[in-house]
C-alpha cells in the first residue's frame, strides 16, 4: 500500500534528517538545490542513479564534511535519506552575483504564478523577482529562458503550437462554419533540401462570425494596425476594428504575419475586403507606413475611391513631422490642421505653418489634404482623427504576443467571447 509523502518535507531548522522521506527524485534534488540557493554554498554531485542520489559540498575534505546520500526504497513507495552530515561548515570562496544551482528551471518554478498572472512579464521582473527571493542577481539570457519555461507549460510548447494550430482553427469553424480562416503555407526545408510532405505556417486570417456580423451595424469605417510578436518566434499581429452606434470598439479581423511588409499587408486587406468589410464608400484609416500604403495600391481598387477612402491618423502624421524637422513648437499645430472642420479654419492654420517655413507646408504638401484633414475627408472618417480604437485593442491583447500562437489565436477568441456575451 502507497504511503502520501509531502513532495519537499517541512523542516523546522532548515536542516535535512536522516530518514526524511520524499515524494520522488525530483523533489530531492529540488530540496537540495533549494537549501544549497539559500546558504549560499554548492555541492557536486558523486552519484546520480535511478535509486540513489549522492553529493558532497564542493569543498569537501578542505574544511567541510557535508554530504547526503538518498536512495529509493521501494517498500516504502518514496526517497529516503539514508546518510546525512549536515550542516555545511565551510564558506564561500568567492563572492557571486549568481549561483551555479539557480538554473533557469528553479527560476521557472519561482515565476510560474506571475507569468500566469501576466504573461507579458517583462524578463527584468523576472530578474527582480529573482533578488526578492533568492537574493542573487541573475543573467539576462537565464532569466529569460525560465520564462520560456513557464510560457511553454502552461501554455503548450512554441512548435508543437504551430502543428495544433489548423486543429484549432478546424474545429473552431466546425462549431462556428461562417467563421473565415484563409492560410498561407511555405515549402520546408533542411538545409538546401527540400522536405517533402511538410508545409511551415506563413500566414493566416481569421476573422469569427459574430465580427463579421457585427460589422454590418457598425460605422462604416475600419482602422488597421501592427503590433509585434515577442514569443521564440517572431511576427506581426494585425488587427482590423471598427464601431458601433453606442461607441463600443469592435475587433473585426485578425492576421498572423510575417513581418510589416506590403505582402502582408496585402494578404491581410485582401481577405479583410473580401470576407468582411464588403460593403462600399467605406473609410480605411492607417498609419503611413510604405507597406500599407502599397498593399492599397495593389488592391486593384478594392480600398480605393469610390470604393474605400484610404486615410492616415493624425498622430502618425505628427510623429513624421517631429521625426523630420525636430520642432516641437508645431507640433499641435500640425495636428489642428489636421482637425480643422472647414476650409477657412483650414486655411487660417495652414497660412500659420507657412509662416514659420515653408519647408513644413512643402512637407505636409505631399499628403493629399483628403487623406489627413477633417475639412477634406468627405465625412469618410466619421470624426476619428486617429487609430485609437485599434491601438485600444493591441493593448488588451498584450499579454498575449508572448505566447505560442495557438494561444494567441485563442486569446483572441476568449476575449471576444467576452465581448459578445
Amino acid at each position: 500500500m502507497a504511503v502520501l509523502v509531502a513532495e519537499i518535507p517541512f523542516v523546522t531548522d532548515g536542516e535535512f534528517a536522516v530518514g526524511m522521506e520524499f515524494s520522488s527524485r525530483e523533489a530531492v534534488i529540488k530540496a537540495i538545490k533549494q537549501y544549497t540557493i539559500r546558504r549560499s554554498v554548492d555541492y557536486r554531485v558523486y552519484e546520480s542513479e535511478p535509486l540513489i542520489f549522492y553529493a558532497k559540498c564542493t569543498q569537501y575534505g578542505s574544511g567541510c564534511d557535508w554530504l547526503i546520500r538518498v536512495s529509493m526504497i521501494s517498500r516504502k513507495y518514496c526517497w529516503v535519506i539514508r546518510r546525512y552530515n549536515g550542516s555545511h561548515t565551510c564558506t564561500r570562496a568567492t563572492i557571486s552575483q549568481d549561483h551555479s544551482k539557480l538554473d533557469s528551471a528553479t527560476i521557472a518554478e519561482a515565476i510560474k504564478l506571475l507569468v500566469e498572472a501576466d504573461p507579458a512579464l517583462k524578463v527584468k521582473s523576472v530578474i527582480a523577482e529573482v533578488q526578492s527571493k533568492f537574493n542573487y542577481t541573475v543573467s539576462y539570457r537565464k532569466a529569460w529562458l525560465a520564462k520560456q519555461k513557464v510560457v511553454e507549460k502552461i501554455f503548450g510548447g512554441w512548435e508543437a503550437s504551430y502543428e495544433a494550430l489548423p486543429i484549432w482553427f478546424e474545429a473552431m469553424c466546425h462549431k462556428e462554419p461562417p467563421a473565415i480562416v484563409h492560410f498561407e503555407t511555405m515549402p520546408a526545408y533542411q538545409g538546401d533540401d527540400l522536405v517533402t510532405d511538410i508545409r511551415v505556417l506563413h500566414r493566416v486570417f481569421w476573422s469569427y462570425y459574430p465580427c463579421i456580423r457585427a460589422f454590418r451595424h457598425c460605422k462604416p469605417v475600419v482602422q488597421v494596425d501592427e503590433t509585434h510578436l515577442y514569443g521564440k518566434y517572431k511576427g506581426c499581429l494585425l488587427v482590423a476594428v471598427s464601431q458601433d452606434g453606442n461607441n463600443n470598439i469592435v475587433p473585426i479581423a485578425f492576421a498572423i504575419v510575417e513581418g510589416e511588409t506590403s505582402d502582408a499587408w496585402h494578404f491581410f486587406l485582401s481577405n479583410l475586403r473580401q470576407h468582411v468589410v464588403t460593403r462600399d464608400s467605406v473609410g480605411l484609416i492607417s498609419d503611413r507606413h510604405e507597406s500599407i500604403n502599397a498593399a492599397v495600391v495593389k488592391s486593384n481598387g478594392a480600398w480605393s475611391p469610390p470604393r474605400a477612402f484610404h486615410m492616415f491618423c493624425i498622430r502618425h502624421i505628427e510623429s513624421n513631422f517631429l521625426r523630420k524637422f525636430k520642432a516641437p513648437y508645431l507640433q499641435k499645430l500640425v495636428v489642428n490642421i489636421g482637425y480643422s472642420r472647414t476650409v477657412r479654419e483650414y486655411k487660417m492654420r495652414y497660412q500659420r505653418l507657412r509662416e514659420r517655413g515653408a519647408a513644413y507646408t512643402d512637407w505636409l504638401d505631399r499628403i493629399p489634404r483628403d487623406q489627413y484633414a477633417l475639412a477634406f475627408d468627405g465625412g469618410y472618417r466619421w470624426g476619428h482623427m486617429t487609430t485609437n480604437l485599434v491601438e485600444c485593442i493591441n493593448s488588451v491583447l498584450k499579454g498575449a504576443r508572448n505566447l505560442p500562437v495557438t494561444a494567441l489565436v485563442k486569446a483572441t477568441f476568449y476575449r471576444l467571447n467576452e465581448l459578445f456575451t
